[in-house]
């Protein structure tokens, strides 16, 4: 049980870092600093959507329309945050004895 709770912690950490990917790749095609032409670039953006897009959307569903500020991916990360916490802080101690 604990190799599923160490194996699920790296997983949300991982998850963690292509969330932030996807913030940091959308401010740069929004300021034109990378061109979606290019074809490795298209690729790498659709890459990160498709991995992050169904979970912001969910997230979306529920936060207040605030213009044309996108808090989604603050507040998975904030969720990830307290997963990661909770496994290692809770879980991991129970399991463990």
């Amino acid at each position: 049980m604990i190799a599923v709770l160490a194996t699920l912690y790296q997983i949300i950490g991982f998850y963690q870092w292509i969330v932030i990917a996807a913030v940091i790749v959308s401010w740069l095609v929004n300021f034109q600093i990378i061109n979606t032409q290019n074809r490795v670039v298209y690729s790498l953006l659709e890459v990160l959507y498709k991995m992050t897009e169904p979970v912001f959307n969910v997230v979306r569903r529920v936060l207040p329309n605030m213009g044309g500020l996108d808090l989604s991916p603050i507040v998975v990360l904030f969720g990830l945050f307290f997963l990661q916490t909770f496994i290692a802080t809770t879980l991991m101690p129970m399991v463990s004895g």
